[in-house]
């Protein structure tokens, strides 16, 4: 397998990277050990998670997993800060207050003494960066947090943190994670430019558009049982357009005539695009782990490239998948 930088910090990440949003969700807390496990034998040596995932259930399951299989030490590990973690004022948002309280937590359901990468969910739109920046600054030179990384941002405020960042000497971002999949290109106008200039890591989630690039989602526009859709409501449904299905159909045919999955394929084109470090998997069962590990070696000839765009020129989008982003304006109409 090759490793892939982690931005310009020098640390070695597998090409995909684990995510952990349905650990302690519809993924029970045996299995989701057993999926945990499984990756890292895999070489997979990155797993990203959230401190809201499924009430903090998520970063608990995970750290017992790497306190029982002795692989800490092993792995990149990431998880988030921004949600509601309570029925306070200030149990959620981006304020210093919240932030270094949350990393405590944090700390103790991961059951480690330092975080890797400590990303905020989503970005200050009411107050000053610099309240961030300065928390997660401390948060480093305390040795509670290692690196620190963006999730959601537009282009504009990561280039303004990167500004605060040199202007004060604190830390900087090192990551931005967006969600990016071939329904949705439109980080490839600024966003992802903004970070092959400065060495960022790009962790895209979505690479899968939530399972429409797997084939769950049928042309007749019905809801599958238990799927995303299903569990996640209004927010979610208003991502899968029929244009969507349209292109998952397209690239099933694709998929069938190179001997792959349509998952696959969706996460291999992906995973070689121009600025990604390492798309985020979130399997809900060991089968859908096991499609993807192989993806890792993978590779799509130099002829296959276009036929991709073809089906969604870049830098534009079929379906929506910033919807839970206010700062993304522009729409998707079907």
């Amino acid at each position: 397998m090759e490793y892939r930088a982690l931005g310009r910090t020098g640390v070695m990440v597998s090409p995909l990277c684990l995510g952990a949003m349905n650990f302690g969700g519809p993924t029970d807390e045996e299995e989701s050990i057993r999926i945990i496990n499984y990756a890292l034998d895999a070489g997979i040596n990155f797993i990203d998670t959230a401190n809201v995932y499924n009430n903090g259930e998520s970063e608990r399951i995970v750290g017992k997993a790497l306190k029982a299989n002795g692989k800490r030490d092993q792995i990149v590990l990431a998880t988030k800060v921004h949600g509601k973690v309570g029925n306070g004022p200030n149990d959620q948002g981006d304020s210093r207050y919240h932030i270094v309280r949350a990393c405590e937590d944090s700390l103790r359901r991961l059951q480690t003494d330092h975080i890797d990468l400590y990303q905020l969910h989503r970005p200050p739109m009411n107050f000053p960066q610099d309240e961030t920046l300065r928390a997660f600054d401390d948060l480093v030179r305390s040795g509670k947090v290692l690196y620190i990384g963006c999730s959601n941002y537009p282009a504009w405020m990561v280039m303004e943190a990167l500004a605060l960042s040199e202007h004060y000497h604190w830390v900087r971002y090192i990551s931005a994670q967006p969600p990016y999949n071939l329904l949705d290109r439109r980080v490839e106008n600024e966003l992802i430019p903004l970070c092959q200039k400065y060495g960022i890591a790009v962790i895209p989630w979505s690479p899968l558009a939530g399972g429409i690039l797997a084939g769950r989602y049928s042309q007749d526009g019905s809801l599958p049982e238990n799927s995303r859709a299903v569990r996640q409501g209004q927010l979610f449904v208003e991502r899968i357009s029929s244009k969507g299905r349209q292109v998952a159909l397209k690239m099933a045919e694709m998929a069938n005539a190179r001997g792959m999955t349509l998952a696959q394929l969706a996460l291999v084109w992906i995973k070689d695009q121009p600025g990604i470090t390492a798309p985020i998997v979130g399997p809900r069962t060991m089968e859908h782990l096991e499609s993807f590990i192989p993806v890792m070696d993978m590779k799509l000839s130099d002829a296959d490239c276009p036929l991709f765009d073809e089906l969604v020129h870049p830098g534009n989008a079929v379906a929506d998948f910033h919807n839970s982003n206010p700062w993304m304006k522009a729409r998707i109409t079907d």
